[in-house]
């Protein structure tokens, strides 16, 4: 069988959503301190390897439901190995993979500085397990959410990359995953400054070059493919804007990371909806994102929960927003489109639904992984840094060779 366009673009495609998860690794790395670069790196790192292996052996057998298959995800056991998946699949079973693997690897910003990497690698694979695979299989893969418009004599619920799958699902476990780990020492506002706006930049810079390929992969022709480029251009962009608006009103200096992160809350936000707005709306759809984001950060100070890197202000409140935003804007369906309020209903129901599964299984692993291996480092290794304690390895190397 020779390869199609379609395939091509999916190959391609893969390649872009795999590099995000490095891309995330040097966006979360750049935001910690120096002492906890290389932990905080291995997090992404080790992902990509628990969940790569994971998705393997029975991920994509619970990322589907089968004829006939029912129930709360497709069965592990029906393809374990994929050794009975012809290869023309493969390409498909690969972009479902790097989706697996970024989706787990954002978890891991809501812990940095703190968490020993066997605690975030055990609880990693059993969420992957527990939470990614089945909440695919319901959106994606015909279970209930994907059906849910047509028990309910409604349009069909709309998530083209991950809204739900991806974004609230992992801003939903990282909520749970910080509340168990607690704070880290000395916590507050300004307490723990990024170390590298450079590394930040560069992380950003690859999440948005993989998010063409995330949210346009699966594209069949040719204005679709067009229509997902413009607003996965044009949200961000206004994400940038929106955060920048805040920051300036709140007597704030606007900087580069603030930048960077409007930018990610944008591309969160048109995640679910890329393939159904209209650019006007999309850039009100980035812009209302950013702006909504430059706050939601501030909430762990006010709340008490200390979600280091920002995983719950940014793509847990993007996610929300791009995915209810469908009910207003989506063509035809949304509310002020000409539609009437159906599709905003089973959006909703999406979105809580994903939302309270994840915290939910998420804080019963996290509490399980703790009372397994106490998932924190001890504190002196937390005050010294976690990198020359627990990996050997130091991000940054200041010795200067003598000169002979």
């Amino acid at each position: 069988m020779e390869l199609t366009p379609q395939d091509v673009w999916t190959l391609a495609s893969t390649a872009l959503v795999l590099i995000m998860t490095p891309g995330l690794a040097l966006f979360y790395g750049g935001l910690v301190r120096v002492r906890s670069v290389v932990n905080m790196m291995l997090f992404s790192v080790s992902a990509m390897g628990v969940v790569g292996v994971l998705w393997i052996l029975f991920g994509y057998s619970m990322n589907y439901f089968a004829e006939g298959e029912s129930g709360f995800a497709g069965s592990p056991f029906k393809d374990f190995g994929l050794i009975d998946t012809a290869p023309a699949d493969f390409i498909g079973v690969g972009f479902g993979a790097v989706f697996a693997m970024i989706t787990t690897a954002l978890i891991s910003g809501a812990i940095a500085d703190r968490v020993g990497l066997g605690s975030w690698v055990l609880f990693s694979g059993v969420w992957a397990t527990l939470v990614y695979f089945p909440v695919a299989a319901w959106v994606w893969g015909g279970g209930w959410i994907q059906n849910l418009g047509g028990a309910l004599g409604t349009p069909e619920v709309i998530d083209l990359a991950g809204g739900t799958v991806i974004h609230i699902n992992a801003g939903a476990a990282a909520l749970a995953l910080a509340l168990v780990a607690g704070k880290r020492l000395g916590f507050g506002p300004g307490s723990h400054k990024p170390h590298s706006i450079p590394l930040v930049t560069i992380g950003a810079a690859l999440l948005w070059f993989g998010w063409i390929g995330f949210n346009s992969g699966l594209a069949t022709e040719t204005g679709e493919a067009g229509l997902i480029l413009v607003n996965t251009l044009g949200a961000p962009a206004a994400g940038i804007v929106g955060w920048i608006i805040v920051d300036v009103l709140r007597g704030k200096k606007p900087g580069v990371i603030g930048a960077a992160s409007g930018a990610v809350g944008g591309l969160v936000a048109i995640t679910p909806s890329a393939a159904n707005l209209s650019p006007v709306w999309a850039l009100l759809l980035g812009l209302i994102a950013g702006a909504a984001c430059a706050f939601a950060i501030e909430w762990k100070y006010r709340l008490g929960y200390d979600d280091s890197l920002d995983v719950v202000g940014l793509h847990l409140v993007a996610g929300v927003i791009g995915s209810l935003y469908l009910g207003f804007f989506a063509f035809d369906d949304g509310l002020f489109m000409g539609g009437d309020a159906g599709l905003l209903l089973v959006q909703a129901i999406s979105v809580v639904s994903v939302m309270v599964y994840s915290f939910t299984v998420s804080l019963i692993i996290a509490l399980a992984v703790k009372a397994a291996t106490g998932l924190r480092v001890p504190v002196e290794v937390e005050e010294a840094g976690i990198d020359a304690g627990a990996h050997g390895e130091e991000a940054y190397a200041y010795e200067v060779p003598a000169v002979r």
